[in-house]
């Protein structure tokens, strides 16, 4: 029950019926002053959080007629009075987290009352300071099944004028023309950056705002133990791409109109981001999977027949699983020992998130503690080792979620906690390695397997058996002496030593790296994955 006062209270017309509608800094609500037979139990009412309207606008009855005949009627106005009336555009939640924008008319027969209303919920609207008014919307055309254009022309575009945000439109060309543009240009007077495609083009986005912000502020990329400075400009995602891994996990859901209107009502989700080295050189960063082996292999072989789109993952991970190549190595890790959680949890991580809240606060604090030197140095700090043979080696910083994996390779792992979930999966048959991929999409637990093991982790570090300098000449020995052989036993694992790093859906040719999370570096136009519950929703519909 909202407790805040009405600013506002009148008994108005909706679908031909009067209704008592209440506005207060909080919620609209309307409640019928006819209940319906039979009578719902409490009544029929509905509300709509202030948060969540999207727009309203003064409406011309005489459209309203055109589109719809039953408004011709008004049984309740006398038909010498003068209906005016007034629009509210508003989130609906639909199933499986999908949005979308409802429209609810409001009449009236008094012009300053209907002006009243209006201007009532538009002061309201001008306080949700969150909001975006300027955006730089950069547009992948090549991405996923090419629909970036057309998904944006269609589906975003028309509600981001609706919703009075003015955007900057730019159809990139070439790789890494966003982050180029964002490295150089004037961002002040943006509000965001909004992504359209996959998650290619929000990883070029994202390295273009983080490369900007420690630019400006004068800190080397380069050196794997800085610590970086958080990005204010947030980024938008709307999906069009692959597998769109990012904004699922983030939105619960790919699809356009659902993440426009996340952009829409201004949310704000911090997420880490992780950053890669080789030897104090930077490489990249990552916000959802980082894969040697399995995943690196997958990818790198799909980079040879994009021709056949997104099935070409599947044919390269059918590809990859025949090999069935391991790889050997030394990791060490650093455990995440201060941190709430564990990635064996069974509550995933939604929206309002605790654990996130509580390594918010911690952040805040340690970076009070930085400024008076009294932070303890990671490096006195217990590493972990281990060595084996992998057949695949991921660091997940999300839930890695997508429609074929719902819940992700890692379903406890959460959006901004600072820290990754470390997944090793060791030498073993292709039957058992199966049944862990299998278990990656009906819900059963993938790392409750004995090849299988995990850990949450702050850092990491990966040196293959044979280096990266080490690895062109001995490759290159081995297929002049073992090439034959190896065509006629494919189980021959000579001529391939090291894999290459599935960096968010990108090469990363150095097998030798060293990973750090940062933790919530940046902010996304999201608000976690809420939860699916008829007691928390909100019945803001209208029939």
């Amino acid at each position: 029950m909202d407790e805040c006062p009405a600013l506002l209270l009148s008994h108005l017309l909706v679908n031909n019926r009067p209704f008592q509608v209440t506005l207060t800094k909080t919620r609209l609500c309307w409640r019928s002053l006819l209940p319906r037979k039979p009578p719902a139990a409490g009544g029929e009412k509905h509300c709509v959080p202030v948060a969540e309207i999207i727009a309203v606008r003064e409406t011309d009855v005489d459209e309203i007629n055109k589109e719809c005949r039953r408004w011709q009627k008004m049984p309740s106005v006398s038909s010498e009075s003068i209906l005016h009336t007034f629009t509210v555009y508003h989130v609906q939640r639909s199933k499986e987290h999908h949005w979308w924008c409802r429209e609810v008319t409001f009449c009236c027969s008094d012009q300053q009352l209907c002006n009243q209303w209006v201007q009532a919920l538009e002061e309201q609207l001008d306080l949700q300071v969150m909001r975006p008014k300027n955006l730089i919307v950069f547009i992948n055309p090549f991405g996923g099944k090419r629909l970036g254009k057309q998904i944006y022309d269609e589906k975003v575009a028309p509600l981001f004028q609706l919703a009075c945000i003015t955007p900057e439109v730019i159809v990139t060309e070439r790789a890494n023309h966003a982050r180029d543009y964002l490295l150089e240009a004037d961002l002040e007077k943006y509000d965001g950056i909004v992504s359209v495609g996959g998650d290619g083009m929000f990883s070029e986005v994202m390295h273009g705002v983080i490369g900007r912000t420690q630019n400006n502020a004068c800190i080397n990329q380069n050196h794997p133990d800085g610590e970086l400075g958080p990005c204010d400009l947030r980024i938008g995602i709307i999906p069009a791409g692959s597998t769109d891994c990012v904004c699922y996990a983030t939105v619960g859901a790919n699809d356009p109109v659902t993440s426009a209107l996340h952009i829409i009502v201004g949310d704000s989700q911090p997420i880490d981001v992780s950053s890669v080295h080789h030897k104090n050189m930077f490489l990249k960063y990552s916000v959802s999977l980082l894969g040697y082996g399995f995943y690196g292999d997958t990818l790198l072989d799909s980079e040879k027949n994009r021709w056949m789109g997104p099935s070409r993952y599947d044919f390269s991970g059918f590809k990859a699983f025949l090999t069935h190549q391991c790889y050997e190595g030394t990791i060490s890790y650093l455990p995440a020992t201060d941190t709430l959680g564990s990635p064996r949890d069974q509550r995933p991580c939604t929206a309002g998130c605790p654990i996130c809240q509580n390594s918010g606060e911690q952040l805040k604090a340690s970076q009070k503690a930085r400024e008076f030197k009294i932070l303890k140095s990671e490096e006195q700090k217990q590493w972990k080792v281990i060595k084996g043979k992998f057949l695949a080696i991921n660091l997940a910083n999300m839930s890695c979620a997508c429609p074929k994996s719902p819940k992700g390779l890692s379903p406890a792992a959460h959006l901004g906690d600072g820290t990754m979930d470390l997944i090793l999966v060791r030498k073993c048959s292709r039957f058992s390695f199966l049944k862990h991929l299998i278990r990656h999409t009906n819900g059963n637990d993938q790392f409750d397997l004995a090849f299988v093991e995990v850990y949450r982790v702050k850092r990491f570090k990966f040196v293959p058996k044979y280096s990266d300098e080490e690895d062109g000449d001995i490759q290159e020995v081995s297929k002049n002496l073992f090439g034959q052989f190896c065509r006629d036993h494919p189980t021959c694992s000579s001529v391939q030593l090291t894999s290459s790093w599935n960096c968010d859906g990108e090469i990363i040719e150095h097998a030798a790296i060293e990973v750090r999370v940062h933790c919530q570096l940046l902010r996304v136009f999201a608000r976690g994955i809420e939860m699916l519950s008829s007691e928390n929703g909100i019945d803001n519909s209208v029939d």
